[in-house]
C-alpha cells in the first residue's frame, strides 16, 4: 500500500446511497422507476426559453455571490405573500447550487466540533454525513409511529448545553406529513431563550395537499429569528437537473454563510438565475403546484386499491408510503430488492432513514411520474401478493 492510500476516512460510516443502489438496480433490470426523487415529465418550456435567451443575450460569466438582485427581490417578494414575513434581500437571502447546497452550507456555518445537532427521524441523508464532516454530533428522535407524529418532549429532553442546531423538514421526505401549525407552536416555545439555530428544510413547500397549509418557520417571530430556511427550485418546477435553490436568513447568520459560499462554490448558474427572476413574477407557476400533484396522489391511490398494499394518503411533497406488511414480513431493503429482480419496480426502503434502521415494512414510491408510469407501476403492484 502506497503511503497516500493511508488515511483515515472523514466520512467511516457512510455508504453509497441508497438513492444511487436503487437507481442502478433500476436500470440493470429495465426497472419502473419510482425510487428517486424527480418527475419523468418535461419542466416549462418557456423556463427553458427564458434560459436559453439569457446565454443568448450574454449573461454567461459570474454572478453575485448571493445571487442576481432581481431573483432575491422575486424572493422577498414571494416569501411576504406567503408567509408575511420581510427579508432583505441584500443581507438575508442567497441563492445557491440546489437546496441541498443550502443545507450544506448552513451546516458548515455554524456547527463545530463537538457541537450536537437534533435531527428528526426518518431523515433525508445529506444531513448527518454534513453535521459529522464538520465534527458535529448527531442527536436522533425517531418520528412516531407510521404516520410519523413528532415527539417534541422527547426532542426538548435531547436539548444539551452542547445543542447548536436543530433540523426540521416539511413537507416531510420520505413520509410526506406536513408540520402543523401546533408543531411549529410547540418548536417555537421549545427553543425560546436558547441560542439554538433552526434549519428549516421546506423544499417541496409547494406540495401540499387536502387544503392543508404549510407552516413555515418564516412565518414564526420565535423560529424566523434563528431559522435558516431552505427552499428548492428543482423540486417546485419539474427540473432537479439544473440544482438552483436558495435560503433566507436573518443577516448576522447569513453573513457566515456567505463566507462558507465564497470559499465553496461563489455563486451560481447564471443563465438561471435570469430565467427563474422572470419566471417567478408569475404566482400561479408555483401556487398551482399542490393541486397539479395531488391529481397525482390521488391517481396514484385509486390505481393501487385492488393491491395488497395499505397507504395514508399523503399530505405533501411528492412521495407515498405504501405498508406492504400484509405481502410480506421480509425486511424493506430485502423486498426493496426483490421488487426490482422479480417485478422490475424500483421504489425506496424507508428504514434507510429510520433511526437504527428501524423496519415498519414500508416502501416509498415517488409519484411525480407520467399517468403510463403511474399506471404501470400499479398493474405491477397488483402482481404482487
Amino acid at each position: 500500500m502506497s503511503a497516500v492510500t493511508q488515511f483515515s476516512s472523514k466520512l467511516p460510516k457512510h455508504q453509497t446511497s441508497i438513492f444511487t443502489v436503487m437507481g442502478k438496480m433500476a436500470r440493470d433490470h429495465g426497472a419502473v422507476n419510482m425510487s428517486q426523487g424527480y418527475p419523468n415529465f418535461e419542466t416549462d418550456v418557456r423556463l427553458k426559453d427564458l434560459v436559453t435567451k439569457a446565454m443568448k443575450d450574454g449573461y454567461n460569466q459570474y454572478a453575485p455571490l448571493a445571487g442576481i438582485p432581481q431573483l432575491r427581490e422575486q424572493i422577498v417578494n414571494k416569501i411576504e405573500a406567503l408567509h408575511k414575513k420581510t427579508y432583505d434581500p441584500n443581507k438575508e437571502v442567497t441563492v445557491t447550487d440546489g437546496a441541498t447546497q443550502a443545507l450544506f452550507l448552513a451546516i458548515t456555518a455554524f456547527v463545530q466540533p463537538g457541537d450536537e445537532v437534533i435531527v428528526l427521524k426518518p431523515a433525508y441523508d445529506s444531513y448527518e454525513p454534513a453535521i459529522e464532516l464538520n465534527g458535529g454530533k448527531p442527536v436522533l428522535v425517531q418520528m412516531k409511529g407510521k404516520d410519523y407524529e413528532v415527539d417534541w418532549d422527547e426532542v426538548k429532553a435531547k436539548i444539551s448545553s452542547k445543542t447548536r442546531m436543530l433540523i426540521i423538514n416539511t413537507p416531510h421526505n420520505p413520509s410526506g406529513k406536513v408540520f402543523s401549525k401546533r408543531d411549529m407552536q410547540q418548536l417555537e416555545a421549545l427553543l425560546r431563550d436558547t441560542d439554538i439555530i433552526l434549519l428549516s428544510d421546506e423544499v417541496y413547500e409547494h406540495i401540499i395537499f387536502d387544503e392543508l397549509q404549510h407552516h413555515s418557520a418564516s412565518a414564526f417571530p420565535g423560529l424566523a429569528e434563528r431559522a435558516v430556511v431552505c427552499a428548492s427550485f428543482g423540486k417546485t418546477f419539474h427540473n432537479t437537473g439544473w440544482k438552483m435553490g436558495y435560503c433566507v436568513a436573518p443577516a448576522e447568520l447569513m453573513a457566515e454563510i456567505w463566507k462558507v459560499m465564497e470559499v465553496n462554490v461563489f455563486c451560481v448558474h447564471h443563465p438561471t438565475q435570469r430565467a427563474f427572476a422572470e419566471y417567478l413574477k408569475e404566482p400561479s407557476h408555483y401556487l398551482q403546484l399542490g393541486k397539479f400533484y395531488q391529481e397525482k396522489r390521488d391517481r396514484f391511490l385509486e390505481l393501487i386499491q385492488d393491491t395488497a398494499f395499505k397507504a395514508i394518503p399523503a399530505q405533501g411533497t411528492y412521495f407515498q408510503l405504501l405498508d406492504y406488511s400484509d405481502v410480506t414480513q421480509e425486511h424493506d431493503v430485502d423486498f426493496a430488492r426483490r421488487l426490482i429482480t422479480e417485478y422490475n419496480l424500483a421504489s425506496i426502503p424507508v428504514s434507510v432513514f429510520n433511526k437504527d434502521q428501524l423496519d415498519q415494512k414500508q416502501l416509498r414510491f415517488c409519484f411525480a411520474k407520467t399517468e403510463e408510469t403511474l399506471v404501470e407501476a400499479a398493474e405491477i403492484l397488483k402482481k404482487v401478493r
